[in-house]
């Protein structure tokens, strides 16, 4: 599978939003994981890192979840 990448070299435009509002929450990429696997969704520190600084995709699925946590609504996450 191609990998598309932005002018800007980066696989998404949310992992900046979503470690901001992460912060914002007080949480640790490691508590988020956790957040995030109680809901079913099976991620762990090392991807939500990688898709903070840009260098994994982030599925349109998982923005939900993502969403659902830091309650914000999804399109929060996806401006630039």
């Amino acid at each position: 599978m191609k990998l598309y990448k932005s002018p800007s070299g980066k696989c998404n435009i949310s992992g900046e939003n979503i470690r901001k509002y992460r912060e914002e929450a007080g949480m640790s990429q490691e508590q988020l994981a956790a957040k995030l696997q109680l809901l079913g969704h099976n991620i762990n520190q090392k991807a939500i890192s990688r898709l903070e600084t840009g260098d994994r995709v982030v599925p349109d699925f998982e923005l939900i979840y993502f969403s659902e946590i830091l309650n914000i609504p999804i399109h929060i996450l996806l401006d630039y």
